[in-house]
């Protein structure tokens, strides 16, 4: 994934992101008031948002809730290209997160199953199987304590 511009955000867009937050099904006739525009303008806002990059309106689900018992990282040691290895990894269902990194691994993999049996698949036969892997270490999640995605306003 390329590196887009950066874009800067005035104290509106970050309310706006920020109401959305707490409710992204939050219609712009509320929006607009709760940060001191009209529907019209907080709609062209949000629009704005969302074609630059900057934000996305999504459902976010509990994957426990769902019946995916089991997360993992995964910390992949790689040969090769990493970029092409990241794109080959990304476009495997199961695998949720895929980023480059420094330090000991080469890649950070997370992902989300429903159970041991198919961590154990998902590993042994399609991640280490994919070429460019040269090792790859597990790393369950015990206990989720915190997960938010409420960067964009601090």
């Amino acid at each position: 994934m390329p590196r887009s511009r950066q874009v800067t955000l005035d104290a509106i867009d970050k309310a706006i992101i920020r109401e959305l937050q707490l409710d992204g099904r939050a219609p712009y006739a509320k929006l607009g008031p709760a940060v001191g525009l009209s529907q019209a303008a907080v709609r062209q806002r949000v629009q704005r948002l969302i074609e630059s990059g900057v934000m996305q309106v999504v459902a976010v689900t509990d994957p426990l809730m769902l019946g995916f018992e089991m997360q993992a990282m995964i910390g992949v040691e790689a040969e090769g290209d990493l970029r092409l290895l990241a794109d080959k990894l990304a476009d495997i269902p199961e695998i949720d997160y895929v980023v480059v990194c420094s330090g000991r691994f080469d890649l950070l993999v997370e992902v989300v199953c429903t159970d041991n049996d198919q961590l154990f698949v998902l590993v042994n036969d399609t991640i280490r199987g994919v070429p460019g892997v040269r090792s790859a270490e597990v790393f369950t999640y015990l206990h989720l304590e915190k997960q938010t995605y409420t960067w964009g306003t601090r």
